[in-house]
This record gives C-alpha cells, sequence and structure tokens, in this order.
C-alpha cells in the first residue's frame, strides 16, 4: 500500500517544481523529502523523478502518479474536514467554485442570504471555469462547483431526477439545475434593431469569441447558420466583449447572466432563438449533504431566478 505521506511529498514536488520547494511548503528538511521520494520510488518499483540540470523533474510514470496523488489527498483532507464539522471540532466552512460571470450575479446574492441565515458558515469562493472547477470538487479542494452548458443532457447519463430536481451522474458527481437562460447576440447600439436576429445577418462581420466552450458553441450555431465567422478577438471577460462590440469592433454572443453581471451603455443585445445556457450546481459523493450544504444549495437556486423587470 502506498504512503500517504510521501505521495504527499511527491504532490509538493510536482506543484513547486523542486526538492527545495517542496520541502519549505511542507516544512520538512530537503533530506527528508529525498528520503521520502526515493523510498516512494522502492515501493513503486518506477523511477519517479529524474534529474535536469541541477533540479530535478518528474517522469511521465511521476507525473500520472502525482495526479492521482492529488485526488486521492484531496478527498482525504475533504474527509478530515467534513469529520470535523460534524463532530464540532471546526465551524462550518463551504468552499464553492464558479464561473465569472456567476461570481458576478448568483453567488454574492447567495453569499448574503446564506450569511443572514447561518451567519457561522465560512463561505470561501475561488473563480474557475466549469473543467477546472470539477477537476477541484473531484480532488475534495471545494464542496460545491458551479459549471455550465449548453445542452440540458448530462456528459454522463445517470439515473434521472429525484424530488428535489438533482440529477445523479456517474463518477459519483450530483447536479441540480439552477438557471436556465438565453443567450444573447450583442451588437452595437449603433446597428440597427433587430427584434428576431438571423445569424447569417451577420456573415460578414468580425466576432468576438470567449472560453474554448462558449467559442465552441459559436462555432456550432454559425455552421448551422451557413458560414464560419472570422474570429477577431478572443477573450473571457464579458465586460472587455461588450467594450469591444460598443467600439464596433464586432459583434459576439454572451449569456443572460453576463449581461446581468454588468452591461455597457454602446451595445444593443436580443436573445437568440433555440440557443440556451444551463448553469448547475454540483456536488461529489453519496447524499445525503451536510446541512450547509443544503442552505448553499438553496441560497444559489434562489439566486439563479432572473430579476424582475
Amino acid at each position: 500500500m502506498l504512503d500517504v505521506t510521501r505521495l504527499r511529498v511527491l504532490v509538493a514536488v510536482a506543484r513547486y517544481g523542486s526538492v527545495t520547494g517542496a520541502a519549505r511548503a511542507l516544512n520538512y528538511a530537503q533530506p527528508s523529502v529525498s528520503h521520502h521520494l526515493a523510498r516512494l520510488e522502492s515501493e513503486t518499483g518506477t523511477k519517479l523523478i529524474q534529474r535536469a540540470g541541477r533540479g530535478i523533474r518528474l517522469t511521465d510514470a511521476g507525473r500520472l502518479l502525482a495526479e492521482r496523488a492529488a485526488e486521492v489527498i484531496g478527498r482525504l483532507d475533504a474527509a478530515e474536514n467534513e469529520l470535523a464539522a460534524y463532530t464540532g471540532l471546526r465551524a462550518g466552512r463551504l468552499r464553492l467554485a464558479a464561473f465569472p460571470s456567476a461570481l458576478g450575479t448568483m453567488v454574492p446574492s447567495a453569499a448574503g442570504h446564506l450569511r443572514g441565515s447561518n451567519p457561522g458558515v465560512d463561505l470561501r469562493l475561488t473563480e474557475a471555469e466549469p473543467p477546472e472547477a470539477l477537476r477541484m470538487l473531484r480532488a475534495g479542494y471545494v464542496d460545491v462547483a458551479l459549471v455550465f452548458r449548453h445542452s440540458p443532457e448530462a456528459v454522463a447519463t445517470g439515473d434521472g431526477a429525484s424530488d428535489d430536481s438533482d440529477v445523479d451522474l456517474a463518477e459519483g458527481l450530483r447536479e441540480r439545475l439552477l438557471l436556465d437562460e438565453p443567450i444573447h447576440l450583442v451588437t452595437s447600439a449603433r446597428e440597427p434593431p433587430d427584434d428576431v436576429p438571423d445569424l447569417a445577418q451577420y456573415a460578414k462581420h468580425r466576432w468576438i469569441a470567449g472560453c474554448d466552450r462558449c467559442r465552441a458553441h459559436l462555432l456550432a450555431r454559425c455552421a448551422q447558420a451557413g458560414f464560419s465567422p472570422k474570429i477577431a478577438f478572443t477573450t473571457d471577460d464579458y465586460v472587455a466583449v461588450q467594450a469591444l462590440v460598443a467600439a464596433e469592433l464586432g459583434v459576439s454572443t454572451l449569456p443572460a447572466l453576463c449581461l446581468r453581471a454588468a452591461r455597457h451603455p454602446g451595445v444593443r443585445s436580443v436573445p437568440l432563438p433555440g440557443t440556451r445556457r444551463y448553469v448547475y450546481a454540483v456536488r461529489y459523493g453519496d447524499p445525503p449533504d451536510p446541512p450547509a450544504i443544503t442552505q448553499l444549495m438553496d441560497a444559489l437556486q434562489a439566486a439563479g431566478e432572473p430579476p424582475p423587470q
């Protein structure tokens, strides 16, 4: 059986890139780090590190083991934290990872509601796009991940919906739909108004694309409209997207949450027919959830409702 302490050392070496960095982070002596690495190689029968100039680097086997070890250690730390919370050794601490437009809209509202109903909860926030948020969730670094996708279908099929509108996913992930929002075509306010936009009309325009997943969705929608967009700018910053559009440097698409978070006075937005974005809160592990997580989920659900017009 692999020793957890030695796995922690390997993860630290992978994270900090040197024995010195790992020793400093773990508060170990450098010879102790080297000793643990040597013992881990002996236990596995595999070369995990190799010399690189005056330093070291992980072999392919070392990187593979370090990635898996980070997940295992994260789950162990999460189990320790949850047990401490249940036994009263630590006040409730919640860790949430969310993408930028959710952090600018839903999350502050939910955090305020949670503080009012449960002042003892310590909510900590991390900005992360969906793939990274799910990796953090599986590794135990966060308790809830806010993610989005452009289809209501789960990536992995499950057993269907339960009474509280959760969907059971493969790999121990459980998600709840928080928001079903329109995608808007965003153009300069000086463009002629278009109440029912037709993307084909913008085939000759320059386009501004977002993150990889949003860019892929844009390309798919434009392909359905019969053209390949000329992408002039790429940025994840929805404020920058609107500023570029207002300056007539291109057109773009943005979900409703981005426009809720910040809206440039120089843009016009119209919902695109037949295209939506779905926002989910995801947890890891079997139910029931700790009470504080349930409260956070309910607060996020309420915060996902669009404000009255």
